[in-house]
């Protein structure tokens, strides 16, 4: 099986753009494909075999020609690709790129974003969960970078409850909360996360080694 090329992906996408009515040219000036149709502005395709921020940077650079520029790349495989192929159609949107993916085995070309401009909505949820972290978390313990090893304030939370137990021995969650201030203690030691807390009786909790351990690698 011979290895596709940007070439492949021409014909698909010429012959979609001709089902639309303009007339249609290969390389014209620095653009891969220059769509013509009646008065309006060119449209303007930029082909690769994956994205890649070389194709953003073309399709971004003739965006000083037309408003109307898409990128074409090859249609995913597997859920991989396809997650990954949703998360460059959000970048696209974001820059007001159309895309189109073509299906080099019959050619079939799909359109998943036009080009328009992007006002992105604002998740409150997303932000009071953001600054609900920042406001909880004590002190600036992390690196930025650090490799998805972040302290955050539930960790913070979980430590606090377990120098309690370790210093006090097997305790009431609602002691614990009150005593470290920590209000979801009850519930940290509960779910257990980390492995550090196991249930004694009713509302009871003490320590487990690996929490003992922790404890004393804290202290």
């Amino acid at each position: 099986m011979t290895k596709p090329s940007e070439t492949d992906l021409y014909d698909p996408v010429k012959a979609w753009l001709e089902d639309l009515g303009y007339e249609v040219k290969a390389e014209v000036g620095a653009a891969d494909v220059v769509a013509v149709r009646g008065d309006e502005v060119p449209l303007i395709v930029e082909m690769k075999l994956g994205f890649s921020l070389t194709l953003l940077h073309q399709a971004v650079a003739r965006q000083a020609i037309s408003d109307n520029v898409y990128v074409a790349v090859p249609r995913w495989t597997g859920k991989a690709g396809w997650r990954t192929f949703k998360r460059n159609v959000g970048l696209c949107k974001r820059l007001a790129l159309g895309v189109v993916s073509v299906r080099l085995s019959d050619g079939f070309v799909q359109v998943h974003a036009d080009p328009r401009a992007f006002k992105p909505r604002k998740s409150n949820p997303r932000r009071s969960a953001l600054m609900s972290e920042f406001a909880r978390r004590e002190g600036d313990p992390n690196l930025g970078g650090t490799n998805g090893k972040i302290v955050t304030a539930y960790l913070q939370d979980a430590q606090k409850c377990a120098a309690y137990l370790q210093e006090h021995g097997s305790t009431k969650g609602a002691i614990v909360k009150d005593a470290t201030g920590v209000v979801q203690a009850t519930r940290i030691m509960r779910d257990n996360h980390h492995g550090w807390f196991q249930p004694l009786g009713k509302g009871v909790y003490e320590l487990t080694d690996a929490g003992r351990a922790r404890s004393e690698r804290n202290a």
